[in-house]
Formats: structure tokens, sequence, C-alpha cells
């Protein structure tokens, strides 16, 4: 596997974020974890590898924190844009600025961070800049519409990026995972949905730091990231019709 020395993750406080970081730290990396609540960090570490910030990336100025705080710290040779948010249940149920907020963290904050840094030349020679998207992007999603268009956002920058950023050295890979055993994906399933299938944040990561340590472009994690990725493509229709069925049918409230 590739060898950093410098790790930025977003949304690290919990589940796919705190088990990138967990990684990370085992493997000798300095790692940057951004969020809004450090006590679960803080209890799970005690290595002067990890370096928080207290950051709500929902704020309009926590781009021009980010900036500031780097400019102490030094360059990245790997950032994980990690940090998101869903809004579950009928669209004209959930509060308008919970979407405002979910475009925010989801789309808006990681496009301008990416670039900031690239004009403030905080990415290390060689970096990796990873962008955690969803399987959303492949599919309709019914009953989070606004965190699917999020999630594609995210997915087509990334893709437009990536030739002038190689330019530079920085190789961005975006990832497209599916359910994740994690208190927020079971905070927005429907009732009675099992996790038993979904995957294991600990295994995400690996496979996350396994694609980026060879430049991937993209990554569909496990087998039925890949089949649904798929159909997606070519059958969208019926995808949508499937995600209606087994998400939108069975909320039985909306969730923010």
């Amino acid at each position: 596997m590739k060898r950093w020395h410098r790790a930025m993750v977003t949304g690290a406080a919990s589940g796919i974020g705190l088990a990138l970081c967990e990684k990370l730290i085992l493997q000798g990396v300095e790692v940057i974890a951004i969020d809004v609540n450090n006590v679960k960090l803080q209890k799970n570490f005690d290595s002067n590898l990890l370096k928080y910030i207290d950051i709500n990336l929902i704020n309009s100025k926590s781009v021009n924190k980010l900036i500031e705080q780097l400019k102490n710290i030094g360059k990245c040779d790997l950032i994980i844009h990690n940090a998101g948010i869903s809004a579950t249940g009928k669209f004209e149920e959930i509060d308008p600025k919970a979407y405002e907020n979910l475009i925010r963290l989801n789309a808006g904050f990681p496009m301008q961070a990416s670039i900031a840094m690239a004009r403030e030349n905080c990415y290390a020679d060689n970096a990796n800049l990873i962008f955690i998207s969803s399987l959303s992007h492949a599919t309709g999603y019914p009953g989070a519409s606004v965190y699917g268009a999020s999630k594609d956002a995210i997915a087509i920058f990334a893709k437009s990026i990536r030739k002038p950023f190689a330019k530079r050295g920085i190789a961005v890979t975006t990832v497209f995972p599916g359910p994740v055993r994690t208190a927020h994906a079971e905070r927005h399933a429907p009732k009675g949905a099992s996790a038993e299938k979904r995957m294991m944040p600990e295994e995400l990561a690996m496979r996350i730091l396994n694609a980026a340590s060879r430049n991937a472009k993209t990554l569909h994690p496990g087998g039925v990231a890949k089949i649904t990725g798929f159909l997606g493509k070519i059958a969208p229709n019926f995808m949508t019709k499937l995600m209606r069925k087994i998400i939108y049918d069975k909320l039985d409230r909306a969730v923010w």
C-alpha cells in the first residue's frame, strides 16, 4: 500500500471517517481529523499522530478556517472528503433549511475546499484526493432526492477536475458505497430494515485506502455496489422503481 505522511479526513468522529482514522494511524500516518464532535475521537485515540480540528463544515466561513489551519500544520498527501448528512421522507415534510445544510456539507464544502487547497498550495506532491459519493449517483433515490442530488453533484465535480488536478500531480478517486453499517445509516433506514448485509465501516475504509493507493479513478466497493451501479446505467427506470419499493414506500417518518 502507498505510504502517506499526512492525511486529512472530514467527518472523522464516527462511522466511515472514524474507521479511516483508525486505519491510517495504525499505518503511522499523521491524521488531521475534522469534525464538530471530538469526544469519540479522544476516547478512541491516544496518539501524537492525531491532530483534531473543530470546524462546522456547514458554516460559510469553514473553508477559510480550514485553509488557515492547514497553513500552520503543513501540506497533505491524502485528503478524504467523507463528511455527509441526509434527509429522508416526503420532501414536502422536510425543513428547507435541512436541505440547504445538506447541499452545503455534502457538495458545497468539498468542492470549495478542493479548489481553495489547490489555490493555496496545500497539497503535497503526488497527493490523493478522495470523494465519498453514493450508489444514488447511479439510481433515482425516492425519499432522499436532495441527498442523491448532492452525491451526484460531487461525483460529477470529481470527474471534471480529474484531468486538471492530474497535471498538478494529484490523483482523484470517487467512491460509490452502498449501505454501510453506521449509526447514520440506521437513523435514515426504513422501519424494519436489516443492517446485517450492510458493509462494515472498517472494511469500507480499507477498500478506500487500497483504491487510493493504486490511484483508482472510481471504486464501487463490494458486489452489491458493482451490480447496482451497472443496473443503474442500463436500466435506470427499473432501479428507481426498485428503490421506491424497498425504501420510499417503507419510510414512516421524515428524518433530518
